[in-house]
């Protein structure tokens, strides 16, 4: 998509749709008035009868004459003071959807002015256009037949900016939202893709692409070495696959030479049939997704090298196939992790703790400030918080409520769960040094519980984005498939931690 910041009034633009945000409270305000006097009868008539108040979410296209632009798409922004930054991108997706389902993919903006007011232009301006561009994401390219009946994908965007003193931050915002979603396409396109396209080789090839990046780094860590290492937990998932595991390792160093890295561990199960403790058959097609916490991770390094944040981070990746057959692990076998902890297998579906265990492990030789892993790892984090908000615990405190807070920025919500000691006490094994699943009852917080083990002395938290990496049915901001979860998060978090340091 072309994207660029022009400068004046947005009804002076060329651009074939012009994309206006509207409040249902600022009717008497001089820009709605003077909206008003634009566009006359058609926008006096729409509000008469109740066609349109500006309500948030509501729209209303028209033709207006004196204009160069064919469309006028005026969308509801609600009561300004219900304004926020995740309401003004919302808004900006739902104008965008409906002016490429009528196959207008060129327009030109400037709601990121009218935004909530305590916020930076360039913050409003990231929301506007992430936006538009989230909103503009399709995944087609297995559709061979009536492709010139989809709609088209987003061409332009031109940021209209009538006041001078803001060009620069709306440059700056726009710039850093096009860096975010650039990292959100590719983390979407990576859990779209199809299991039989996708194997833990493939991932390993699309971490490695990303080093045209100039401060990135990538090696491959294979099975031989994994098992020379000791990588126990991480091998006893991959058995049952003819396709052999690998450990990613990716490194970006934007900040000081002597500054520890942020660590970023993402779940890589490319797909999960659940092993010997095989999933029922409906939905099963969707397990293509048990990968999509690694797909954060590489979409948050794309994203953060894209806009050079001044940060160090490391990224580990295990990346594994869960398979039934002949060789796959029994419940009832017992893993020698990579810490030396035993582990007894009680089902053979709870193999993202396995390979997560394994990888906090192996990151702690980085001695990174601070450990986030993310990883589509229980149903009952569905069950708890649906698909709004994915949940997070960790052992330290501020890391969790600067993540919150991150949330909060994003759109991208999370939710503290409780990790109290006494959750521990579900994985005692009699046989092993613990087990992997801890029962039914709080699935969420026993299945950190055991992370917790393997990040000892660590800062560290663990976000289980199971209800919110994959899309049913399709959101202003993402179509049906991969949401990227998690880029967007973890980019405000790093940006506030470049403030921070």
């Amino acid at each position: 998509m072309d994207l660029s910041v022009e400068k004046g009034s947005i009804f002076n633009s060329d651009m074939p749709a012009l994309v206006v945000g509207v409040f249902e409270d600022r009717w008497d305000d001089a820009g709605q008035q003077d909206l008003l006097a634009r566009v006359g009868r058609p926008l006096e008539s729409a509000r008469t009868s109740g066609e349109f108040a500006g309500e948030f979410r509501q729209t209303l296209q028209l033709r207006p004459d004196g204009l160069k632009a064919l469309h006028l798409f005026l969308i509801g922004l609600g009561k300004s003071s219900d304004c926020t930054l995740d309401r003004l991108r919302e808004a900006a997706a739902v104008a965008t959807r409906e002016l490429l389902g009528r196959r207008v993919s060129r327009l030109a903006t400037d709601m990121f002015i009218l935004g909530p007011q305590n916020e930076p232009v360039a913050r409003r301006t990231q929301a506007v256009v992430e936006g538009v561009m989230l909103a503009g994401y399709r995944f087609d390219r297995y559709r061979t037949e009536k492709r010139d009946k989809l709609p088209p994908g987003l061409a332009r965007l031109a940021c209209q900016v009538e006041n001078s003193a803001d060009h620069q931050a709306v440059e700056q915002g726009a710039q850093l939202a096009q860096a975010v979603c650039r990292g959100v396409f590719l983390a979407r396109d990576l859990v779209n893709e199809p299991g039989n396209v996708k194997s833990p080789l493939y991932l390993a090839e699309r971490a490695a692409a990303l080093t045209h990046h100039s401060r990135l780094t990538c090696e491959v860590i294979g099975e031989e070495e994994l098992s020379r290492q000791g990588f126990g937990a991480l091998l006893g998932v991959a058995r049952g696959s003819s396709r052999e595991p690998c450990l990613i390792v990716l490194e970006y160093r934007g900040g000081a030479e002597d500054e520890k890295p942020v660590a970023l561990i993402g779940k890589g199960v490319m797909f999960d049939a659940g092993g010997i403790s095989l999933k029922p058959a409906e939905k099963m097609d969707e397990m293509k997704m048990d990968m999509a916490g690694a797909a954060a991770v590489l979409g948050t390094f794309e994203a953060a090298a894209s806009a050079q944040l001044p940060v160090n981070l490391v990224g580990v990746i295990p990346a594994v196939e869960n398979m039934p057959s002949g060789t796959a692990m029994r419940p009832g076998d017992v893993l020698t992790s990579l810490s030396g902890r035993t582990i007894e297998v009680v089902n053979t579906d709870a193999e993202g703790r396995l390979i997560l265990a394994d990888a906090l492990t192996y990151c702690a030789r980085y001695q990174p400030r601070t450990m986030i892993d993310l990883a589509t790892l229980t149903g009952a984090c569905v069950i708890a918080l649906g698909h709004h908000a994915a949940a997070v615990l960790g052992s330290d405190a501020p890391l969790v409520q600067r993540l919150q807070a991150a949330g909060q920025a994003s759109g991208e919500k999370v939710w503290e769960m409780p990790l109290w000691e006494e959750y521990a006490a579900q994985l005692k094994s009699e046989i092993a040094d613990l087990k992997n699943i801890g029962g039914r009852p709080a699935g969420t917080i026993t299945a950190a519980a055991f992370l917790q083990k393997f990040a000892e002395g660590q800062s560290w938290a663990h976000v289980d984005i199971a209800g919110t990496a994959w899309e049913d049915s399709g959101s202003p901001l993402a179509s049906k498939g991969a949401t990227g979860f998690g880029v967007r998060l973890l980019m405000a978090y790093l940006r506030g931690e470049c403030e921070l340091h």
